[in-house]
């Protein structure tokens, strides 16, 4: 039977522009800051190096020394940890999505779209499947950034079995667009009827692009239940199965949805 809560824990956070070792030194410092007994820690996209078209000089193997750090640092905290970092594979670079069990096994996710606008298309390769972590039998779809814009990557399957009860994307969203940021995680949340965080970071990139944060936890009607502000935060909410389950009950739209087959 499925436990009726998870606790989550959102780190908002600056990065140092391409320094994998600061980077890790000063996540491992704010998660062991961390007091809760939380369950699942979540980075933001790129959290060792900042949104860099750099693949050649920073990408790290899947068994390099960022993945050693989470698989360390998970089993010391006893939560599973995830965010993206940038992973060469195969002669092909990754903005990969780590997903890492204090046991010291790992799933991942490869970002799907490239956000071509910064020339991301053509420093990395796209991912071809999805990943739904499952922690505590709550079923967690994990995204990144750019994968925010197109909602029927992120729709959720036909079959009421295969539904996920919570949706996270970790980004590097610029402040610019911060409202549409706000407005997609909303709607993301409204049409799938689920729990949605989205993790950004704050401050100032190594080129000159500036980040708000933003970061958010939204109910499955769309209601900000935590907003992280500008400035840089670590935040945790214990999510409760009951929740999502009186309003799937009550507004049963997604038995109305569309039947539908993803071609990758």
């Amino acid at each position: 039977m499925a436990s009726q809560s998870l606790t989550i824990s959102l780190i908002q956070s600056s990065l140092v522009w391409e320094d994998a070792e600061a980077n890790r030194a000063q996540f491992e410092e704010k998660i062991a800051g961390i007091t809760e007994n939380t369950e699942l820690i979540v980075l933001p996209e790129m959290f060792t190096t900042g949104f860099s078209m750099n693949p050649e000089i920073l990408a790290e193997p899947m068994e390099g020394a960022t993945a050693a750090w989470m698989r360390r640092v998970s089993q010391k905290k006893r939560a599973v940890i995830t965010g993206s970092v940038i992973i060469k594979e195969n002669g092909k670079y990754y903005n990969r999505l780590i997903w890492m069990l204090p046991n010291g096994e790992m799933g991942y996710y490869d970002k799907r779209h490239l956000f071509s606008y910064a020339d991301e298309h053509n420093h990395y390769a796209p991912g071809e499947k999805k990943l739904t972590g499952s922690l505590k039998g709550w079923k967690i779809n994990l995204q990144v950034c750019y994968d925010l814009r197109f909602p029927v990557w992120n729709r959720q399957p036909p079959e009421k079995e295969n539904r996920y009860d919570i949706l996270i994307n970790v980004a590097s969203w610029p402040d610019k667009r911060r409202s549409m940021w706000r407005t997609l995680l909303t709607a993301r949340a409204i049409e799938n009827q689920c729990f949605v965080i989205g993790v950004n970071r704050v401050g100032t990139d190594g080129n000159g692009h500036g980040y708000a944060g933003d970061s958010l936890i939204i109910d499955p009607l769309g209601n900000v239940i935590q907003d992280l502000g500008s400035e840089e935060k670590i935040s945790t909410y214990t999510f409760h199965k009951e929740d999502l389950e009186q309003v799937r009950a009550h507004f049963p739209f997604l038995d109305d949805a569309d039947k539908f087959l993803i071609l990758t």
